[in-house]
């Protein structure tokens, strides 16, 4: 039934509608008793006790109100008496004369210059207080507290406290439950527009990777179009590839050219020390996504949680196991999950469970490598695209002297290469820059404190020229790019930078042999020239042992040792200490040992003969490098009278750099 609203009629008046809540009234009687109390703060005097026994004893008290600790009342005193700050004692009264007119004057004149005031004392134990009152024929009366004082001070005050104390508590406790209960929801966080401002045309390099993920965002856009011939859309697409390749940045792509709402977390996020929060994380996270489905979850680094499976101890290992199996179920279970795309990333593939990767859950793999040339230009045109560049900026050459660079350290090169710019008060980004920053970026900053003696740096100069001078008489080395001097990073004193003049997908054994001959060559030229080594051949001496060992090892580049396998890597993307395991017996191992020491023997003694044929060589390009510090690869060749195998325009480049380590 609609209610009706009163409505005003000619000469009827309407009743009014009072909304008065019940808490204005205790309101109103805090405030009432708040004024009160201030009001009598601002009238009454408050006085010493002792000033109140003078003013008693001088007759200046007129009345007078005794309550349970204090004393209250009114005092009429002199008014010079109170501007001096001192009351005088009365005196005698003077005896009668025979001018009575005269008195009754004089008498009317002091009543006039007297003052009344209100005043209030703390009330102190004085039996005989009763009795001077009554003796200074003074009006006094007992007072009892009011009762609102009473009912505020004895009742309302503390059960107000109780109840706001108890109010406090219990938010307190509800927020600890709450957050008690809120430990196996899910920490994936919803991207709020469905555009993620990041599209492919943002992502460059890895054109087979976004073919591969255009035909998910062309399911999340035409579902119909698949599902009317049969065809299932992969459930899961696992992102491989080294780190700083961009395969966030796919994911991200891939939610904003389909639409699509996107969940974002890291695999860390469904471990806790709680047992059983990560598989309830799991489940949280999936009801989360059928209710926004059609959707993406995006889970990066997905080795944290989908380890390969086996016999542990610990609960740590089984709360991580009990996380993945719920994650096996919820992507390919009893129940199927539709319109739910799982993306992943990790540079760790080798490690993952078996059944994360079988048809059905990660029934997709897509490789996110680092990109080659054409690649590199393409980032160098993204990270440059509204940053002022000079007109003699060739970002294909820089591309070319980029090989190996992933994504994210092409744009710590053009960064660098701003931060350069803006040091030398320039205006715009100019070519120098970009290869200072590159150059910055392999070798390491330049380090001008370290003052080497002049000795040390002659030594360092022979290391390098050394280097240099057997890769330009081996056949299959890469040309020489530069030569430099200048301390940079950690350790390194010096640098040979080698660039190839081709894309090189494979290696030969004459190839691998004349670069272990290059690695060896500053070596060979501190003991041709000083007969004394240094330890400035430490990185070089470890490379090329890593790569004999690879040829004996790996490659099967081994007569004695044959085509078996005796090592394995140990992870193809991530670096690690040892990124080779042994994979033979003991007696092998020392054959081995044997063949490696052999081959760099044999390296060794090639650059020695090679910088004894070329001495006069050796010397003149020395020199000049001790008065430039640094020489580019036409500069070194044409004081060897040879022609820079570069000037053919390159396709493609790579950097081998040989540090000269702590001398």
């Amino acid at each position: 039934m609609e209610k009706k609203t009163p409505t005003k009629e000619p000469g009827k008046k309407v009743a009014p509608h009072w909304n008065f809540p019940l808490w204005y009234l205790p309101l109103m009687l805090l405030l009432l008793w708040m004024w009160q109390g201030a009001f009598g703060q601002f009238t009454v005097q408050t006085i010493p006790y002792s000033q109140f026994k003078e003013h008693l004893a001088n007759g200046e008290v007129v009345e007078v109100a005794v309550r349970e600790t204090e004393v209250t009342g009114t005092i009429r005193t002199n008014v010079a008496a109170v501007a001096d700050g001192a009351v005088t004692a009365p005196t005698e009264k003077a005896p009668l004369t025979k001018e009575p007119a005269k008195a009754e004057i004089a008498e009317s004149e002091s009543d006039e210059k007297k003052d009344t005031f209100l005043f209030r004392t703390v009330r102190v134990e004085d039996p005989n207080l009763v009795e001077e009152l009554q003796a200074a024929d003074v009006k006094f009366v007992g007072v009892r507290p009011s009762f609102l004082t009473q009912m505020l001070l004895a009742w309302v005050l503390p059960i107000g406290l109780l109840i706001l104390l108890w109010i406090w508590l219990s938010r307190k406790m509800s927020g600890a439950g709450q957050g008690v209960l809120s430990v196996g929801k899910s920490k994936a966080k919803l991207a709020v527009d469905k555009d993620t401002g990041v599209n492919f045309n943002d992502v460059a390099g890895c054109e087979e990777a976004k073919f591969e993920l255009r035909e998910v965002v062309d399911f999340l856009q035409n579902p119909q179009r698949y599902k009317s011939i049969g065809a299932k859309i992969p459930k899961g697409v696992l992102l491989v590839g080294p780190p700083g390749t961009g395969k966030t940045l796919l994911a991200r792509a891939v939610a904003g050219e389909a639409k699509v709402p996107f969940f974002f977390l890291t695999g860390s996020d469904f471990v806790e020390m709680f047992v059983g929060v990560g598989a309830a994380r799991v489940r949280d996270l999936f009801q989360q996504a059928k209710a926004q489905a059609p959707c993406i979850v995006f889970i990066d680094e997905l080795d944290a949680i989908g380890r390969q499976r086996g016999v542990h101890i610990g609960t740590v290992n089984d709360e991580r196991e009990q996380t993945l199996n719920q994650l096996l179920v919820e992507m390919d279970g009893f129940e199927a999950n539709v319109g739910v795309i799982i993306l992943s990333a990790t540079n760790r593939p080798e490690v993952l469970d078996r059944a994360l990767l079988r048809p059905g859950r990660f029934d997709r793999q897509v490789i996110v490598d680092s990109p080659d040339v054409d690649g590199r230009e393409a980032i160098l045109k993204v990270h440059t695209k509204g940053k002022p560049l000079a007109a003699d900026v060739n970002l294909r050459r820089i591309a070319q002297s980029t090989p190996g660079f992933s994504g994210a350290d092409l744009a710590n090169a053009v960064n660098e290469a701003a931060l350069l710019a803006a040091r030398h008060r320039g205006t715009e980004i100019a070519q120098k820059d970009l290869e200072d920053a590159v150059e910055k970026v392999v070798a390491g900053p330049e380090r001008k404190t370290r003052r080497m003696t002049e000795d040390q740096k002659r030594r360092v100069a022979y290391h390098e020229v050394g280097h240099a001078l057997v890769a330009a008489h081996s056949e299959h080395s890469d040309p020489v790019h530069k030569i430099s001097i200048v301390p940079r990073g950690r350790a390194a004193l010096g640098y040979t930078m080698q660039l190839p003049t081709d894309d090189q997908y494979l290696l030969s054994r004459s190839e691998l042999l004349d670069r272990m001959r290059g690695m060896l060559g500053g070596r060979a030229a501190e003991e041709l020239v000083f007969n004394e080594i240094t330890t400035g051949a430490e990185n070089d001496i470890e490379r090329a042992t890593a790569m004999a060992r690879q040829m004996v090892c790996i490659f099967g580049m081994n007569d004695k040792i044959g085509l078996v396998r005796c090592a394995q890597r140990a992870n193809n993307y991530l670096p690690s200490e040892q990124p080779l395991q042994r994979d033979c017996s003991e007696q092998t191992a020392r054959e081995v040992d044997e063949e490696v020491k052999k081959l760099l023997d044999r390296a060794y003694a090639e650059a020695k003969e090679i910088l004894a044929a070329f001495r006069q060589e050796m010397e003149h390009v020395t020199e000049e490098l001790m008065k430039t510090e640094s020489l580019d690869g036409d500069t070194f060749y044409g004081l060897i009278g040879q022609k820079n195998p570069r000037d053919a325009e390159p396709r493609q480049v790579a950097i081998v750099r040989y540090d000269s380590d702590k001398q």
